[in-house]
């Protein structure tokens, strides 16, 4: 409901869901012109869409594998709260959207219960509140438009809540919306002013994981000989 009110359609553009992504971009991938799932490596991947081809890939959230400005649109959910350093993340999504391009951050709010409940999705990590995600985007260069609220209801496993949830929804966004468990904020690159250019190394190497390492057995190495000490006759 909260990504609705903010993204309608995405007619012919390309979108990248960043996290945890993937219950959302079913949504709106019939309408773009491609759609990636993009995973960090602490989190794993899963493959997606079911049943096709996969456009799922597993990636360090400071070094996408796409050129520059060449994604329409970013759906970052449940991602943000646990990057190692947010502003160099931000300021690689920066890279890769093109000219206009938007985003869409979901993150644990820090006045809201959700945050606060550790058997909840939201209880780890690191909460924003509304103002702090401001500062965040405006300082990596994007410019901060149209947000939401949700999960405006009582994190319980109680059967007879969760089925008022609904209610609870709809009368929280009226009394209480600062206290949601999650806030919806999008935001537009910016291009007149430039970010410094910083060459810094990668600091991750990814190795696969089923790859053999290609260990040397034991009568390999004894059977080995030096090439310029041949054996001796008698």
């Amino acid at each position: 409901m909260a990504l609705a009110s903010i993204w309608a359609r995405l007619p012919e553009e390309r979108l990248v869901g960043l996290g945890y992504a993937v219950p959302y971009l079913d949504r709106f991938r019939e309408d773009t012109e491609r759609t990636f799932a993009f995973m960090p490596a602490g989190q794993g991947a899963v493959n997606w869409p079911l049943g096709e081809a996969s456009a799922t890939a597993l990636v360090f959230d400071e070094e996408l594998p796409l050129p520059d400005s060449s994604i329409d649109r970013i759906l970052m959910v449940h991602s943000l709260e646990f990057a190692e350093n947010p502003r160099e993340t931000m300021k690689e999504l920066w890279r890769v959207l093109a000219p206009g391009g938007r985003l869409i951050i979901v993150v644990p709010n820090r006045r809201g219960v959700w945050a606060r409940m550790e058997h909840t999705p939201f209880g780890s990590g690191r909460p924003y509140s509304r103002g702090q995600l401001t500062h965040l985007l405006r300082e990596t260069n994007f410019t901060p438009g149209a947000s939401a609220e949700a999960l405006l209801f009582p994190p319980s496993k109680h059967r007879a809540m969760q089925k008022l949830r609904s209610a609870f929804e709809r009368l929280g966004r009226r009394l209480w919306p600062m206290f949601s468990g999650v806030l919806v904020v999008e935001a537009q690159k910016r291009l007149y002013q430039g970010l410094p250019v910083a060459a810094r190394a990668s600091r991750r190497v990814f190795v696969p994981v089923l790859a053999p390492s290609g260990v040397p057995s034991t009568r390999t190495s004894l059977n080995r000989r030096p090439l310029d000490n041949p054996p001796q006759r008698r």
